[in-house]
């Protein structure tokens, strides 16, 4: 089965930062969008951010100007870079990979999901 490991989170005070990682095969990590999804307590699953391959962004509008997304090719990483926490940041984050649209092709990789605390 195909394994895709995040690492990261942790608890950290409002106004903090963190850094979430995304490892993947090099096989599927080439190519494939990236999307991060939360999940809080009591609250359905969201779409945050996503990046294409080609490195076009797209964020959630509660953390627009907050979060940055980068993909390292060499590494086979994808970053979420989180500044200026919230406590409504809270959450298990989870790492997805899906095919382009355009293939028209129904697949998903997810990662095991990570937990991120903001509070003081």
């Amino acid at each position: 089965q195909v394994q895709i490991v995040e690492s990261g989170g942790g608890l950290v005070q409002p106004g903090g930062s963190l850094r979430l990682s995304c490892a993947a095969p090099e096989s599927i990590f080439r190519e494939y969008t990236i999307n991060w999804y939360r999940q809080a307590p009591g609250k359905d699953r969201k779409l945050v951010a996503s990046i294409t391959r080609f490195g076009i962004t797209n964020f959630e509008d509660s953390v627009k100007g907050r979060f940055t997304l980068s993909r390292d090719g060499a590494t086979n990483t994808a970053y979420l870079q989180m500044n200026m926490l919230k406590p409504d940041d809270t959450a298990v984050y989870y790492c997805n990979l899906h095919p382009p649209a355009v293939w028209d092709v129904e697949d998903d990789y997810w990662g095991q999901g990570i937990q991120v605390t903001v509070s003081s």
